[in-house]
Formats: C-alpha cells, sequence, structure tokens
C-alpha cells in the first residue's frame, strides 16, 4: 500500500492507495492486509505506522524525510523540560519523535487536541509540546492553562501578513482558511482553523467559491481536484518566497518511491521497548477520541 500525505507533491498523491494527514495514514497502515506500507510523508509518521503496525514492512522514500518540529524538541531535553515540571500532565502533539512520544501521557492531533485537553483533569497542569502555536491556539479554545514547550513548523512560520493581507484586499469574497500551527496574528486574520483534513472538508462545505489557504501548499492538489468550481489561493512565504514548501516533504520523489518499492527500502525500525512506550499514549488518544 502507497500512502501519500496531504504535503506531498501532486504526482505523489496521484499515484497513492490513500491521501490523509498524518493519523489517518497511520490508521490505514495499521488496518490493511498488505505486508509492505510505503509512506510518503516524513520520518515521524512513518515512525507511527510501525509503532502501530510492528510487523508490517514500513518504507519511507527518503529516510532524510525528517520534521523541522520534530528535530526541534530532541528527547533528551525534553526530558529535562518533563523533570522540571513533574507534576505536569505531558500532552504531545503527534509531530514528535517515537523517543518523545514514549516519554508523553497523552498523545493529540491538530483535529482532537483541544477535546482531549478538555477531557484532563481540572487539578493537573499540563505540559504541551513540541508546537508552541498549536498549544496557544489549544491554550485559547479549551481554556486550560499549557505550559508550552518552545517548537514550531518552519513552514507555518513563513506565512507573511502583508500577503495574506494583500490577497485579502483582492478577494474580498475568498474564505481564509488556517492551520493552527499558524502564527497567532494570522489566526487572527483566518475565518476557519482546522487541521488539514479539516480544512479540505470545509473547503467543500463552505457557500464561498475562493479560498486562501494558510497551511503547506500540497493540500491545494487535493481542493483543486476534489472542487474543480472553486478557485484556490495560497500564501507566499515573508521574502515572497516559495518557503512554505515543506523541504522534508519535498525529499520524497517519484524515482524514490519507485526505487524503495523495488529494493523495500529504507525501512523504518524501531527498538520494541521503545515502540511499546510510544504506543501507550497514542493508545490512550484512540481511547479517548472514540
Amino acid at each position: 500500500m502507497i500512502l501519500a500525505h496531504y504535503y506531498q507533491e501532486g504526482a505523489i498523491q496521484d499515484i497513492a492507495d490513500f491521501i490523509g494527514d498524518s493519523l489517518e495514514l497511520s490508521r490505514q497502515a495499521a488496518g490493511t492486509d498488505a505486508e509492505v506500507i510505503v509512506f510518503c510523508g516524513v520520518h515521524f509518521m512513518a515512525e507511527t505506522a510501525k509503532i502501530l503496525s510492528p510487523a508490517k514492512t514500513v518504507l519511507i522514500p527518503d529516510l532524510d524525510a525528517g520534521c523541522s518540529l520534530a528535530d526541534a524538541c530532541p528527547a533528551d531535553a525534553f526530558a529535562a523540560f518533563r523533570a522540571e515540571h513533574p507534576d505536569h500532565i505531558t500532552v504531545s502533539y503527534i509531530n514528535c519523535s517515537a523517543a518523545v512520544k514514549a516519554q508523553s501521557d497523552l498523545i493529540c492531533t491538530s483535529s482532537n487536541a483541544v477535546a482531549l485537553v478538555k477531557q484532563l483533569p481540572a487539578d493537573r497542569p499540563i505540559l504541551f509540546g513540541p508546537d508552541q502555536n498549536l498549544g496557544r491556539w489549544v491554550q485559547s479554545q479549551s481554556g486550560r492553562e499549557l505550559t508550552l514547550w518552545p517548537g514550531s513548523c518552519i513552514v507555518h512560520e513563513t506565512f507573511s501578513e502583508q500577503a495574506l493581507l494583500q490577497l485579502k484586499l483582492e478577494h474580498p469574497q475568498a474564505e481564509v482558511l488556517a492551520h493552527p500551527e499558524c502564527q497567532q496574528h494570522l489566526l487572527d486574520l483566518a475565518d476557519f482553523i482546522g487541521s488539514t483534513s479539516a480544512l479540505l472538508r470545509r473547503s467543500g462545505a463552505s457557500s464561498a467559491s475562493s479560498f486562501i489557504v494558510l497551511t503547506e501548499p500540497g493540500i491545494l492538489h487535493q481542493m483543486r481536484l476534489q472542487l474543480p468550481g472553486k478557485t484556490f489561493f495560497e500564501v507566499p512565504g515573508a521574502d515572497g518566497c516559495s518557503c512554505n514548501a515543506c523541504p522534508y516533504m519535498r525529499l520524497n520523489t517519484l524515482e524514490k518511491v519507485w526505487h524503495c518499492l523495488e529494493t523495500l527500502s529504507p525501512a523504518i525500525e524501531l527498538e520494541e521497548q521503545l515502540r511499546l512506550n510510544a504506543l501507550a499514549p497514542i493508545q490512550k488518544m484512540l481511547a479517548m477520541s472514540a
């Protein structure tokens, strides 16, 4: 089975058996009868698939397809952060390494983070990592005070407020869709905030005919395929660049997908105790989301 994240280039999305966000893809990996999973995304996503499906071969086209957010939260530094707050419940966004997941009490996604945090005991303080922008949004939506790990995604940090305002001026009827990993001053200008999948659903459900999209532009491929009668605008980076395209996601190419299918490599391998430790907070998330 070939799985592709919404942030992959359009050509890879077009050959995938299933397209989705990171958790949807891992659930597909766990539910399939296929013995080999080619995960076209970044490293932590393929790790999550392996955590959920240890008996399957999980491949990633480019082993160097990492994540700035996950890299900005090393497991040893996160352990020290947790040690400074021993009474806190640790909630980690799924965009982190298996080693950080293994230290967490609960994993969340951008789509369920608010609902999960609201379910936690009111008398327990909460640590949230690794994305501080998502954490601030969860804090505002849940009413819970969170102690935030100071991490962020390079893609969602690069959007230009000036460019967004110019697009709003040029297209006043366009609805602004934003991922909660964006900075607060951009979220303040959004009409709708949600996970990647939620943005796609919103674009279909909304009566608007045009949208300004504040997330990695790979999702626009699916938006345009599914809604050919609507118009979608991406927001450039602060310097007018295309740096809102994730450089790690784009390390995967069609040629590398073909190569890993041919060679069954590179494969994701996890030490079993680490896998089990990382699995526990994921299972807790799934149970709380049921």
